[in-house]
C-alpha cells in the first residue's frame, strides 16, 4: 500500500478531480472534516462529499475544532454511502482501513480512483478535554496538509491561503 506522501504526489501530478468522496468509518470525524476543509481549498467547482460505511452520530469535538480555523459544519448529519445523491465519483480518499475496504469493493468494477489516507482515530484519547481536543485538532490539521498536498502544486497558494 502506498504512503499518503506517495499518494499525494500522484494526485498533484494529475488536473484536479471533478468529484472527491471522503469516506470513514461513521462519517462523524474524519470524513466530514476532509469534506468541510475542501470545500475551503478547493475551486467550487469540484463536487465534494463525504459519508461514512456505517451510521454515526455527529461529534461535538469536530464542530469545536473546525469553529477554531472559522470553518463550520451546518446542520450536516453524519451520512452513509446510500444517503448520498450521486454515487459516482472520480476520486475515493478513504480515511479508515475499514472504510477503503468498503470502497475497493464499490469499485472493483469501475475506473474510480481509490486512494487510502490513514488517520488516527481521535476517539480513542480519553482523558483530559484539552487531550481530546489536542487529538481531535492533530487530525484537522492532518487532513488539512493532505488536501493541500494532494491538490495544490508545488509553488501555489491554496484559494484562501489557509
Amino acid at each position: 500500500m502506498s504512503e499518503p506522501a506517495d499518494v499525494t504526489q500522484r494526485l498533484r501530478d494529475r488536473p484536479l478531480p471533478r468529484s472527491v468522496l471522503f469516506l470513514c468509518g461513521m462519517n462523524a470525524i474524519r470524513s466530514p472534516m476532509a469534506e468541510v476543509i475542501a470545500r475551503r481549498l478547493l475551486p467550487s467547482g469540484i463536487y465534494i462529499a463525504s459519508a461514512g460505511v456505517r451510521h454515526g452520530e455527529r461529534d461535538p469535538f469536530v464542530d469545536a475544532v473546525l469553529d477554531e480555523i472559522g470553518l463550520s459544519l451546518g446542520k450536516r448529519q453524519p451520512q452513509v454511502l446510500d444517503d448520498l445523491e450521486d454515487a459516482y465519483f472520480d476520486l475515493i480518499v478513504t480515511l479508515a482501513p475499514e472504510a477503503h475496504h468498503a470502497a475497493l469493493e464499490l469499485t472493483r468494477s469501475s475506473s474510480v480512483e481509490v486512494v487510502y489516507w490513514p488517520m488516527p482515530d481521535p476517539t480513542i484519547e480519553t482523558d483530559t478535554r484539552d487531550q481530546r481536543l489536542d487529538a481531535y485538532r492533530e487530525v484537522r490539521d492532518r487532513l488539512t496538509a493532505l488536501i493541500r498536498d494532494a491538490f495544490h502544486p508545488p509553488g501555489t497558494l491554496p484559494l484562501d491561503g489557509m
